[in-house]
């Protein structure tokens, strides 16, 4: 499930800062109408879905609700094996799956992240990562209603990732049950990153913030954390002639020999 709300893209920051994207500006023909959507999210967070997640914060006990964002991440396991196998990572898919198995069951339904303390560390992995890593390009970057940042190619894969989430072939995924579930997970993520509302905030354009950040977090996920350096040329090597003695030393001159003595 996407987020809604922009400000949780500040999350992703940490990663942002680490990653390197070609030097080329995006993709981003409908800026206007983005820019237009971009404001549109900001109001709705503004006066509905924040109050609400302040409120749930308060209420919530820290661990009640890391209990409630560890079982919706157990639910994104098959997501992650699936596509971990689509890019030829059969050792993540196998660590993924072993993730989802000791969650499920020691685990508790996913409530308590066991797999993480013996070492099985979450690794997220998405159709439309699937779709970068094999070469597929981003096309245009979208700012969609209530679902905040995207692209052309990273929108296909949501649509298909859709698919591999369990809860879509549940009966009655649409009943009122379902739909408590849904907000429940939305509320808390919003919950979980109120305290980097400021950082955004405190931006001057904060649609290039959010534009900037985004595709960079895309880009560093897809080279799993250690991305090339495109777009950015080091300067030529030039020879450096190494000094045979220390520069900094001027070598005493030969002692002349001692004048012979008066006889």
């Amino acid at each position: 499930m996407r987020l809604v709300g922009i400000s949780l893209l500040i999350a992703t920051l940490a990663v942002a800062g680490c990653a390197h994207r070609p030097a080329d500006d995006p993709a981003d023909p409908l800026e206007p109408v983005n820019r237009a959507v971009f404001k549109f999210n900001e109001t709705a967070d503004k006066y509905a879905l924040r109050p609400v997640a302040k409120v749930y914060a308060d209420i919530t006990p820290a661990p009640a609700r890391q209990g409630i964002t560890n079982f919706f991440d157990n639910l994104q396991e098959p997501r992650n094996i699936v596509n971990a196998i689509l890019q030829a990572k059969f050792v993540q898919a196998g660590k993924n799956l072993g993730r989802l198995l000791l969650n499920s069951t020691a685990g508790l339904a996913g409530f308590v992240d066991v797999a993480t303390e013996v070492g099985l560390e979450k690794h997220e992995e998405g159709l439309g990562q699937t779709l970068g890593y094999w070469g597929v390009g981003e096309g245009w970057y979208l700012m969609l209603p209530l679902l905040g940042p995207s692209t052309n190619r990273d929108l296909v894969g949501f649509a298909g990732d859709s698919f591999v989430n369990p809860s879509f072939y549940l009966p009655g995924r649409y009943d009122v049950y379902s739909i408590s579930a849904n907000a429940v997970n939305l509320v808390n993520t919003r919950a979980n990153f109120l305290a980097a509302d400021g950082i955004l905030q405190q931006q001057f354009d904060r649609y290039l913030f959010v534009r900037t950040a985004y595709l960079q977090q895309r880009w560093n996920l897809i080279h799993d954390g250690n991305p090339p350096l495109e777009g950015f040329e080091l300067p030529p090597d030039e020879p450096i002639d190494a000094p045979t003695s220390n520069p900094q030393v001027t070598p005493l001159a030969p002692a002349s020999e001692p004048a012979e003595a008066p006889k």
